[in-house]
């Protein structure tokens, strides 16, 4: 299975904080999928926890290569760049990663979230979202316990699958 690109100063192990979910499911394809994350209007329509979104310099809807954009979620205004962004192809992984940053000083959060979604044999497709996270909120995250990272991206997965299959 594939797995996700890390930048320098974002592998985990090495940051403050680091949240990974997974699924694999039947019945979906990384084309299903992909519209729903790709647009990130449609976020709050199945992750209650994100809202707010706007893209700068006259780009979107969708996201690409290099965009920047904004949305809140777990209570920070994020400004968001696109690092990765490799849209569906028959037998690649679909790729979009983006470097998140909110606050200053002892109150910055530096995140990198990337998803990879890949079909699979049988009919089955594979999600799996990671975040690496850096700065002082950082470390009060991973010290929470449930962990809200873990908890609010399953939520995003959990919506994910169930917007793409209402969809269908």
């Amino acid at each position: 299975m594939n797995s996700i690109i890390w930048p320098e100063g974002y592998v985990p192990g090495y940051c403050d904080n680091f949240a990974s979910n997974e699924m694999i499911v039947s019945g979906l394809t990384v084309k299903d999928l992909w519209p729903l994350l790709n647009t990130p209007a449609l976020w709050p329509d199945y992750y209650h926890n994100s809202a707010d979104i706007r893209f700068y310099d006259d780009k979107g809807p969708e996201l690409e290569q290099d965009v920047r954009f904004y949305f809140t979620t777990f209570g920070f205004p994020v400004d968001a760049q696109v690092t990765e962004h490799v849209a569906p192809s028959d037998g690649e992984a679909a790729r979009v990663a983006w470097h998140g940053w909110a606050g200053e000083g002892d109150s910055r959060l530096d995140v990198h979230h990337a998803w990879l979604l890949e079909d699979l044999p049988g009919n089955r497709v594979r999600i799996l979202t990671q975040e690496t996270q850096n700065g002082k909120p950082a470390k009060d995250l991973a010290a929470t316990r449930p962990n809200p990272m873990i908890n609010g991206h399953q939520e995003w997965l959990d919506g994910l699958i169930a917007a793409a299959r209402a969809a269908r």
